[in-house]
């Protein structure tokens, strides 16, 4: 029995599904959102924060795109946190930690009251397959729903297997219902799957924990808010807790490593090395006796504290004496034991860039089933996803944004042209134009899209354009202003502890010296115009950085242009005579769209790429 045809069904209301799911609703398409449980739909099962190092920049283009992860931050923030500020514009990034419980009735009531999409619980077992292209679901009841567009983003739930020492029971998480059945049919139609492990640590009781013993971190003084569409924040701010383990804590889990799933070999999956778990740090660290460990508050109406920087999968009774050894939790309570869970991820390889399977046509994957770790980059991956299934029912070309655009073209792109061996996660030095990808600058560079797309509002693109005006006119205003060595001048330069001037200089190279910033602006040389706060920042980091704004634009140009060396999708690598087996096969399983493409396969070289544009230059090699 069939009800209705759906134009896009999304499978997995995790924070790739919410996202998926909006941006296609928001686009003109009939949307069905399917969830195991509708009481986990946007759950945070791990850390109770959003953003952080790079990690703050996807969540702002997700944003700027017309997404809800940063609006739903801002409704449900307990801290706010400005990271690397005192390091370069390009690595700062917004922290926000929240209320989990809010996060997730927040997100759940945007979907609810959003035109084109509904939200049902089931458990998808199967896919409708006709051909080589998709054709609809069928849930645990045998139920089918029909779609030509399927975006499955399921996160840990593909054949979850948590593990808590020498004990392991089937889960999606921590007493969740897994999803078995799909896994299975997808590895049975030809998927390659890996094995990836994550884990969470254990939370503790609020009033079991001296907090006298940690050292207490709050929120910036003046914290801006996540989402550009909002000026301001209003919250309740809660203080997170700083301490550190001991030689103590590192001597109970070494003396109990035999017992942990993760060095007995019962996990086969592979961990994350950039968020290792205790039993890796006591191994793989020796000589560091001790390891920062902060307790975060999980929200506002609940004594539940996340034990950050204490995840293990040891038997619970080792636990307990681990937790305890730790100077301030000598009678803490464990109110959810940490634990580890392994689960199956689909290899990115098998995928477009526009997040599509290249053998099944309608079939998208977003989130942690492509082999990624953390909320920001599953939402990241849901919005991709979600505008690209629009885009097919719509019969419009593909959205992709390379990597000189957006921290999340770097992402899909390295997933989808190096693949991952681990769970990948996003960092600054991924982006190597990551000057230009500033979370400030989120909103100018990517809005007029999502606009265009039909997700992002009029007023907010009206509000961009009068601002990019506003700072280009300001810009050309300080480039053009001289400013004369008056007694004044000098004075004001000197308690900067700034040379003073002898001769007219313009006003944009007294900005660039160290130490200067707008308010030189403001003191020198008052602008006519509005200069809101943000606009003042936006303009100095172009001024500061104008010549290394314009070595990488320059970058970008020679970028482009092996970016712009397209390669048919028929185009045989097995017919290249002077590449290796090795390399044939390599391309042929990524089967890049362009030579720059091409060139970020892991074990090309400068040798290949010649040979492979001299075989592009006389187009003899498509399959025939």
């Amino acid at each position: 029995m069939i009800l209705k045809k759906y134009d896009i069904i999304v499978v997995g209301a995790g924070h790739a599904g919410c996202e998926a799911a909006l941006a296609g609703s928001r686009m003109g398409c009939r949307v069905l959102l399917m969830a195991i449980d509708l009481d986990k739909v946007a759950s945070m099962p791990c850390s109770p924060s959003i953003g952080g190092t790079a990690k703050g920049q996807l969540v702002k283009e997700v944003d700027a795109l017309g997404g809800e992860m940063a609006k739903i931050s801002d409704k449900t923030a307990i801290q706010y946190r400005t990271l690397n500020t005192k390091k370069g514009p390009a690595v700062q990034s917004t922290r926000t930690q929240n209320d989990k419980n809010r996060y997730h009735i927040e997100m759940k009531s945007v979907i609810e009251k959003q035109d084109n999409l509904e939200l049902k619980q089931g458990l998808i077992e199967e896919l409708i397959i006709e051909g080589n292209s998709v054709k609809g679901v069928t849930d645990q009841t045998g139920f089918t729903y029909e779609s030509e567009t399927i975006v499955i983003a399921a996160g840990t739930f593909f054949s979850g297997q948590v593990h808590i020492g020498t004990h392991s029971y089937r889960a999606g998480r921590s007493g969740e219902f897994g999803s078995y059945s799909l896994p299975d049919h997808l590895k049975k139609i030809g998927f390659k799957m890996l094995r990836m492990k994550t884990g969470t640590p254990p939370r503790l009781k609020k009033k079991s924990i001296d907090f006298t013993k940690f050292e207490e971190h709050g929120s910036d003084q003046n914290p801006k808010p996540f989402s550009y569409s909002n000026d301001s924040v209003n919250y309740n701010p809660m203080p997170s807790y700083i301490g550190r383990t001991n030689e103590k804590s590192r001597k109970i889990v070494v003396d109990n490593i035999s017992l942990s799933p993760l060095y007995s070999g019962r996990i086969q999956g592979v961990s994350a090395r950039y968020c290792p778990s205790f039993e890796d740090k006591a191994i793989k660290f020796p000589d560091r006796l001790s390891h920062q460990v902060i307790m975060e508050p999980e929200g506002i109406d609940t004594d539940e504290i996340y034990a950050s920087g204490l995840g293990n999968s040891l038997p619970f009774e080792v636990q307990h004496q681990f937790v305890r050894s730790v100077e301030g939790l000598e009678e803490a309570e464990i109110m959810r034991p940490a634990y580890a869970i392994e689960y199956d991820a689909v290899d990115p390889l098998q995928l477009k860039h526009s997040l599509e399977s290249k053998e099944i046509e309608g079939l998208f994957f977003a989130g942690q089933i492509n082999g990624t770790s953390g909320y920001e980059e599953a939402a990241a991956q849901g919005i991709w996803a979600g505008i690209n299934a629009a885009c097919k029912v719509q019969k419009r070309d593909p959205f992709i944004l390379d990597r000189s655009e957006a921290y999340i073209g770097v992402m899909i792109d390295d997933l989808v042209t190096r693949g991952t061996s681990e769970p990948y996660r996003m960092f600054t030095s991924r982006a190597e134009y990551r000057l230009l990808l500033r979370e400030d600058n989120a909103d100018l560079r990517l809005s007029k899209i999502g606009f265009e797309l039909g997700i992002v509002k009029e007023d907010i693109i009206k509000e961009i354009v009068e601002r990019k005006s506003i700072i280009d006119s300001e810009i050309s205003r300080i480039k053009s202003q001289i400013v004369k060595p008056t007694d004044e001048t000098n004075r004001y330069l000197s308690e900067q502890g700034s040379n003073k001037i002898s001769n007219g200089v313009y006003l944009d190279q007294i900005i660039k010296r160290k130490g200067m910033t707008y308010n030189t602006v403001k003191t020198l040389s008052k602008s006519p115009l509005n200069i809101s706060e943000k606009i003042e920042k936006q303009i100095e980091i172009e001024i500061k950085y104008e010549g290394y704004i314009k070595r990488q634009l320059s970058e970008i140009n020679k970028y482009k242009s092996m970016e712009n060396i397209k390669i048919h999708p028929d185009f045989s690598f097995e017919k290249i005579h002077g590449l290796s087996t090795e390399l044939k096969h390599k391309l042929g399983t990524v089967r890049p769209m362009s030579l720059g493409q091409a060139s970020r396969i892991e074990g090309i070289t400068p040798a290949a790429l010649s040979v492979i544009m001299i075989s592009l230059k006389k187009g003899e090699n498509k399959d025939s």
